[in-house]
């Protein structure tokens, strides 16, 4: 069973669900995919015994075989690459913006000079460890990197569909998100009673009914705000898994890099019983 803990936006409590959540469960494998920020290690502090560079392809021009027709340039969706034709006073030249290439390969496969060839490009490492008897992996992205999908990606290459994974995704409604969830048997949206929290949350409901992937609600922070996420989940049938209250020691624990599990037992419980009720969703879809 793979489990994506998602958000509108940032600061619901994202992390603190997920990580809870696999720390209240057995043969759990968590990935962290909010690649551009990845802070669940704080909390569960495992022991990393494995790193790996993270790699993309990105065209590199032989500008000896080049003849800068611009076919290239054309069939590049994201804008990548730039040529500017030969003149009098230039024999042209071919720019390469690897920040934008998503590593489709066109470029390379439609050269009609065979001009081009992919070399890798890091953009991040992937950390492999444990923690007990969790499996930990995350990903780093490098800082100036501009897109995370393509690490995210590799981080979800590692699931292991022998144990129950708990997938931390990015903050948000963009392509990362969409990256980290896909494929999920089952999204939990993290949100606040406030109305930011409402109004990402309506987003967020919305990617996830384009994309198929059965979810629910938890509402952190509970008796704060007002009721209006509690009647946007009745009147669209979204069924609320769980209510976290607002405390100052559960705050406090968070600061100092503790889980809600350490300090309040009790919880242990609430996570399990979401769990199952997780379960039976999933069989009923």
């Amino acid at each position: 069973m793979i489990i994506s803990v998602a958000s509108g936006k940032g600061g619901t409590g994202k992390t603190t669900v997920a990580v809870n959540l696999a720390l209240a469960l057995k043969n759990i494998q968590f990935l962290d995919c909010d690649v551009e920020e990845p802070n669940a290690h704080i909390f569960l502090k495992p022991t990393i015994v494995k790193k790996k560079k993270a790699h993309v392809l990105v065209p590199e021009i032989d500008e000896l075989k080049c003849n800068y027709c611009g076919k290239c340039m054309e069939v590049c969706a994201y804008h990548a690459i730039a040529v500017l034709p030969a003149s009098e006073n230039n024999k042209g030249n071919v720019l390469v913006f690897s920040n934008l290439c998503h590593g489709c390969g066109a470029c390379s496969l439609l050269c009609p000079r065979v001009a081009i060839k992919e070399v890798e490009k890091e953009i991040g490492v992937i950390e492999i460890g444990k923690k007990s008897e969790m499996q930990f992996i995350q990903g780093c992205l490098n800082i100036g990197e501009a897109m995370s999908p393509p690490l995210i990606r590799q981080v979800k290459e590692h699931i292991d569909s022998a144990r129950t994974v708990i997938i931390d995704a990015p903050p948000g409604t963009s392509c990362p998100v969409i990256t980290a969830v896909k494929g999920s048997d089952f999204c939990v949206l993290v949100t606040e009673p406030t109305p930011f929290g409402l109004n990402d949350l309506i987003l967020a409901v919305e990617v996830l009914r384009k994309l198929e992937i059965p979810f629910g609600v938890v509402i952190n922070r509970a008796d704060i705000g007002d009721g209006k996420v509690e009647d946007y989940c009745c009147k669209e049938g979204i069924i609320v898994l769980m209510r976290i209250p607002f405390s100052k020691e559960i705050a406090k624990a968070y600061s100092c890099g503790k889980t809600i599990l350490s300090i309040s037992p009790e919880f242990n419980r609430d996570f399990q019983d979401m769990y199952v009720r997780i379960g039976t969703l999933i069989n009923k879809n």
